[in-house]
């Protein structure tokens, strides 16, 4: 019989990311960024003048973030053990929005955090990516967790049958996003979850 399959983001979702970005920009770009202030697009000022870096700047950081700083990424809290849970029941893949350059470092980053999965890039939206995977592992059912709406929209769009999970795992930034339209649940932490995950991902009767 073939398995479930759980297609999971990486960035705030099993690896913090945004808080070690920040501290970066302010160390070595001079550039403050503050999560809780919205999104990234205007949440980035120079620490000089208080003037919003452009966005094509904004993309050159966070490129030279990946290339050089992943090591600066820790753990989500709780996200090593719920993907052991969730390995005995199903298959899983990271599906992140990086570069193809970045896939070996992706997959070595997560494996020195113990997180031994498939890894995709992807760059734009996440849903026809998603159908394309469900549709190699043959999924029995799919679940999809994202801290970005607009990726629960794509999914929405592409594979609606897929359970949609809105996960944000930096605090801060938590408490200024509101929940995914498109999602059918927002959850911040795995322990939480976890069993609304494994719920949804048994294999109809």
């Amino acid at each position: 019989m073939n398995r479930p399959l759980l297609i999971t983001d990486c960035d705030e979702v099993l690896l913090h990311m945004v808080s070690h970005f920040a501290d970066w920009l302010e160390e070595e770009r001079d550039v403050l960024f503050r999560p809780e202030d919205g999104n990234m697009a205007g949440a980035l000022k120079r620490k000089s003048s208080g003037e919003v870096v452009p966005t094509d700047e904004v993309w050159t950081h966070l490129t030279d973030f990946f290339r050089t700083e992943m090591h600066r990424q820790t753990l989500v809290p709780g996200a090593v053990e719920a993907l052991g849970r969730i390995g005995e029941v199903a298959d899983i893949v990271v599906l992140t929005n990086l570069g193809g350059e970045a896939h070996p470092w992706r997959v070595e980053q997560l494996a020195r955090h113990g997180i031994h999965h498939e890894v995709v890039c992807n760059q734009g939206g996440k849903g026809e990516p998603l159908k394309r995977l469900i549709e190699r592992h043959r999924a029995s059912r799919s679940l999809f967790v994202d801290d970005l709406a607009v990726h629960h929209a794509s999914v929405a769009k592409h594979s609606p049958a897929t359970f949609r999970l809105h996960m944000v795992a930096e605090p801060r930034l938590a408490a200024v996003t509101e929940p995914a339209e498109h999602a059918h649940a927002r959850i911040d932490d795995w322990p939480t979850a976890t069993p609304w995950i494994l719920d949804r991902l048994k294999d109809a009767a």
